[in-house]
């Protein structure tokens, strides 16, 4: 079995099932390789095309992505699905709801499917999830599913590591109208509206429809569209996979896939910088200090921010003001 970085970087990038699977937990236990294994594989990514799903609860996103899953792979496609469940408040890990609707292409050796845990990220998609499509990316697979349950205004992470969004709504949510206050409207590159069959359907689309005729555009600007699907029979996720295609193409054409990619990496790094920060900035027992003088706070003889001001110049090494 690999013990270091390059001894799995070796297999990964062959393919192997095994050493995708166990750098991908490498990352997400923030083993002391993850870092040094990130690094190998930097150079090998970017080929991938990377789809973020999202949407309410109970909208089909699962079962929308184990169909499109299967589509692809009748193209011949090698497929990752990253499925980013809800953190467990008792264990911290995925409830892993995901991984039961997508038993359909689960068995296939072309499709690697990995459930992790939110971790708590406001916009229900870790940083590392964005590590493991990176190793998903490096080890061959053609296209990388985010999929992530929505969440509202905080979903806006999704969209900033795919290269196309997809919004899967239903239509007896009243998710037209609501997808506006949430701010979904903003991240979509276009709409699912799934379970097509139920009641409403038809006024939804039209209301979402309705809606983005609002947004400020014009004959040069992508103008995102709704598409209907009944997911669970496989309606509609045929012209679900040629709309990503159709914006895939006009984000090359126009120069927005490479600057979508660019704003990506940038907040990537930004991330990554304030990772390490809070984490430089805990240790040398700077959690003792907060400790030992939350007592002052509490008994209103000191402040919050007064406390925090001391423990950042503590941390930067300035001296007290006078």
């Amino acid at each position: 079995m690999p013990t270091n970085a390059s001894d799995i970087v070796v297999d990964l990038l062959k393919g192997d099932r095994r050493a995708v699977a166990r750098a991908i937990s490498q990352v997400e236990n923030n083993s002391w390789v993850s870092s040094d294994l990130l690094r190998q594989i930097y150079a090998h990514t970017g080929k991938a095309y990377r789809i973020g799903i999202t949407g309410p609860p109970g909208a089909g996103k699962s079962t929308l992505t184990n169909k499109l899953a299967k589509y692809y792979r009748s193209k011949n496609l090698k497929i990752g699905i990253i499925a980013v469940d809800p953190t467990s408040p008792f264990t911290g890990g995925a409830l892993l709801g995901d991984r039961v609707r997508m038993a359909e292409v689960e068995l296939d050796d072309g499709v690697f499917i990995r459930s992790m845990a939110s971790r708590g990220s406001l916009g229900g998609l870790s940083q590392k999830a964005k590590e493991a499509a990176d190793i998903l990316d490096a080890s061959g697979h053609d296209v990388v599913i985010l999929e992530t349950v929505g969440v509202g205004q905080s979903e806006l992470d999704i969209a900033g590591a795919a290269d196309t969004t997809v919004v899967v709504l239903v239509p007896e949510s009243g998710d037209g109208i609501q997808a506006m206050k949430a701010g979904l409207m903003e991240i979509a590159d276009f709409f699912v509206l799934n379970k097509a069959d139920r009641p409403g359907a038809e006024q939804a689309a039209m209301s979402i429809k309705m809606i983005l005729g609002f947004r400020a555009h014009d004959t040069s600007t992508w103008m995102p569209d709704v598409l209907k699907t009944q997911a669970s029979e496989g309606k509609g996720v045929e012209e679900v996979a040629v709309f990503i295609q159709k914006h895939k193409e006009y984000l090359e054409a126009h120069g927005g896939l490479s600057q979508r990619r660019k704003a990506s990496l940038e907040n990537r790094i930004r991330e990554i910088v304030d990772d390490q920060l809070q984490i430089d900035f805990w240790n040398n027992d700077r959690s003792a200090e907060l400790s030992n003088k939350i007592e002052m706070v509490l008994q209103r003889k000191s402040t919050p921010y007064d406390l925090a001001e001391t423990l950042i110049r503590d941390f930067k090494n300035i001296p007290e003001r006078k």
